[in-house]
């Protein structure tokens, strides 16, 4: 019993610094405020998490995983639509979580765990996007592109992901991914 209460504490103060850190910022966000929103003595963070940066830290890595079973959206033969698929499950895990998402995009430039995280989410979406070209396309895609245009629809992902929070707009990547996936096709050698 004793150990759901503390668990119970310890996600009320996350969710808390969550929302508070999204909402004004880590560096502008007190640990008593924090305290104050989740419902516990501000000792109580300090013994969950010693600093605030292990606060924000702990935020980091409740980020949902970003890898998809290449198995579960390739498409053999088609490689925009598998890339489609991907893209709809990578976003479908960042709508898993909108707040702690806006949290971390805004926190990016500020600290180096933030950024690190995002930087090594941003490797895991080129490698993923990168195994399901090669896996929807074989021979029929020009193997020496495939690199780049895993990186180059990678971060066309990211900045659609870093901008989601400031839209309620649909915002299709089908135009690009349609581009991306003709643009591989194997071309015959002149």
């Amino acid at each position: 019993m004793e150990e759901r209460v503390e668990d119970s504490a310890k996600e009320r103060i996350l969710a808390a610094a969550e929302e508070l850190f999204a909402d004004g910022g880590f560096d502008a966000t007190p640990t008593s405020r924090i305290a104050e929103r989740a419902g516990v003595p501000k000792g109580l963070v300090h013994y969950y998490f010693n600093r605030k940066k292990d606060l924000l830290a702990a935020l980091v890595a409740r980020l949902p995983d970003s890898t998809v079973d290449h198995r579960r959206v390739v498409v053999a033969g088609d490689v925009a639509e598998s890339l489609r698929r991907l893209v709809a499950a990578l976003d479908a895990r960042l709508n898993a979580s909108p707040l702690l998402s806006h949290l971390l995009w805004r926190e990016a430039d500020t600290h180096s765990a933030v950024r690190d995280a995002m930087r090594a989410r941003y490797d895991n979406v080129a490698a993923q996007i990168k195994q399901v070209i090669l896996a929807a396309g074989g021979a029929a895609v020009a193997i020496k592109d495939v690199e780049a245009a895993a990186a180059l629809l990678a971060l066309a992902v990211s900045y659609r992901h870093s901008v989601a929070r400031h839209s309620d707009e649909e915002d299709p990547i089908d135009r690009e991914l349609v581009f991306v996936a003709s643009a591989l096709q194997a071309r015959p050698a002149r």
